[in-house]
């Protein structure tokens, strides 16, 4: 056992005595020691009731014979992060919570650990320090929001509550309207309860084996989630027993079966900046193009929100994740032999599972679509890539073409859009917001709900090299590399140039010459760096392109 480093032998006397510091006794220190990372605060919603989530995975732990020890991990609400300076510290605290994890758990030397997150950065950064730090880990996730109700008893959630502000800014909506929506929109604990990006990522710890069954779906209030994790709790002890390693769970096709499901679920695009991110820390390398091969041949079978009007619970109700992986399996989509964290392979998970509602999670031969959820385009003005979810996009959307309106900052397009400064057919860009422009690739939520919720999602799309919520719907074109701040096309665009838009095709195009171009190029200065101290300055010197999956370098 790795903790033996910390507690066998003389030599080890020191450790023993914080040990016994901590109200050790002999007996525990002679078991397994499992590392609990709970990512429980008091500001996220999402990571509110994380503290009995812990509790209930150290029940389990102690009844497999374990010695369970809490230590705790960040985590930023991005609802309330969104559309101020705050947003610029949502993705870098990824790292900051592979980085810390890492550090906690190598230099107390657990013999496993429970990972224990919820919300948009907290899963991917937890799954980069798992596939670092490579001792036998399972996740349990706290669980997403119940689905909230109007006065008028329509379901409602955040991106309906980010879009009431647009209609109102429109003069479709009241005061009293948009408190309706401010009262009810988040009734419980929970990641927000839409297909956003906490809840794609939470999905896909099913799909790609870290994690038990039901934990993407089950409600956040549910007893079943405490069962959950009581469950998670004991596993990790057999994990530890047989050996069984992230490593050997998150290979090369435990990757292929993850955005094969995110296809078929209508995952969040911020998939396309974990996905890759994760399994470079597995030691697999993913690609965007790689993205577009399974997204050709995926169904899409779900239209959760924003895409649609039904939530996780849901989904829950229908078979959840597995029951989404059986119906892949019938086309043989997903690859069946593969470990898990169940100790058992993809195949025998899968066995007796069923989907209860064909509505909800369309059968394989009858799909929303032929092709996933999420699209990569590159042209002129991506050349390394660009992701939008189409499964989101309005049928008349799916080919564009119209004027660019250019804005250096999401500040500057916001109080554009609020003063109805656009109008239909208009291409608005959003550039200088990536990962070292931004810096910190801040989520374009705030533009995109007020352009629908003005009535525009079926005339205007909206192409960044920032990146959006899960909660965002419409033709939202984003991660677009290079950035801007690298010298991107994206810098190059001019107020009025015309900008072509083919997502069956994945194809976007800046519609000026190359000579043109060159010469914009030749006078293009970079402007100054925004910000120049502290974390983000260090984040924009290291991190990579969003193609890339913005990992440091």
């Amino acid at each position: 056992m790795l903790s033996e480093n910390i507690k066998k032998g003389v030599e080890r006397a020191p450790n023993r005595s914080l040990l016994f510091a901590l109200g050790l006794t002999e007996e525990e220190m002679s078991r397994p020691l499992v590392g609990i990372v709970s990512s429980w605060n008091e500001v996220v919603p999402g990571h509110m009731h994380l503290d009995k989530i812990a509790e209930a995975v150290k029940t389990g732990v102690l009844a497999a014979g374990g010695t369970p020890i809490i230590f705790p991990a960040i985590a930023v609400c991005d609802g309330i992060a969104m559309g101020h300076v705050g947003m610029k510290y949502s993705l870098v605290t990824r790292d900051l919570i592979a980085d810390s994890t890492e550090a906690m758990a190598i230099a107390h030397q657990f013999d496993g650990l429970v990972m224990i997150p919820n919300c948009d950065k907290n899963v991917p950064g937890l799954l980069m320090a798992a596939a670092r730090v490579n001792v036998p880990t399972i996740f349990v996730s706290g669980g997403p929001m119940l689905a909230g109700h109007l006065k008028d008893g329509r379901r409602t959630c955040l991106s309906h509550m980010f879009e009431a502000v647009g209609a109102y800014h429109a003069g479709k909506l009241d005061e009293k309207g948009v408190l309706d929506y401010e009262e009810n929109a988040c009734p419980s604990c929970g990641s927000c309860s839409g297909m956003y990006t906490a809840n794609s990522m939470n999905c896909l710890t099913e799909a790609i084996g870290m994690a038990l069954r039901g934990n993407g779906t089950i409600p956040a209030p549910y007893s079943a989630r405490i069962r959950l994790a009581k469950h998670a709790g004991m596993q990790i002890m057999e994990l530890i027993r047989k050996n069984i390693r992230p490593r050997d769970i998150m290979t090369a096709e435990a990757f292929q079966n993850a955005e094969t499901v995110d296809m078929a679920l209508g995952c969040s695009t911020n998939t396309m900046l974990h996905l890759p991110a994760i399994a470079h820390e597995a030691g697999v390398e993913i690609s965007l193009d790689h993205a577009n091969e399974i997204s050709a041949a995926t169904p899409n079978l779900c239209h959760l929100a924003p895409a649609g009007d039904t939530f996780m619970e849901d989904l829950d109700r229908a078979g959840g994740v597995y029951a989404v992986m059986k119906e892949l399996t019938k086309k043989n989509l997903l690859h069946t032999n593969l470990m898990t964290c169940t100790g058992k392979t993809v195949a025998e998970n899968l066995e007796g599972v069923r989907n209860l509602d064909e509505t909800l999670i369309r059968p394989i031969d009858n799909p929303y679509s032929a092709t996933g959820g999420i699209k990569v385009l590159k042209g002129n003005l991506a050349p390394d890539g660009c992701v939008v979810k189409q499964s989101a996009v309005a049928p008349e959307m799916m080919h564009h073409q119209g004027p660019a309106r250019v804005f250096d900052s999401e500040d500057d397009a916001i109080a554009a859009i609020y003063a109805q400064k656009i109008t239909a057919g208009d291409v608005i860009i959003i550039r200088y917001e990536g990962p070292k422009g931004g810096p910190g690739m801040r989520e374009m939520l705030n533009p995109t709900s007020a352009i629908c919720g003005m009535g525009l999602g079926s005339s205007v799309a909206l192409i960044t090299d920032g990146r959006f919520s899960g909660a965002t719907r419409g033709a939202s074109i984003g991660h677009v590399s290079p950035e801007a701040a690298s010298g991107g096309n994206i810098a190059l665009v001019q107020e009025g140039d015309q900008i072509k838009i083919d997502i069956p095709e994945g194809r976007i195009e800046l519609l000026v010459s190359d000579e043109e171009l060159a010469k914009r190029r030749a006078t293009w200065v970079c402007p100054e760096p925004r910000v120049k101290t502290g974390y983000l300055a260090r984040y924009a010197r290291l991190v990579s392109s969003a193609d890339k999956g913005a990992i440091l370098n």
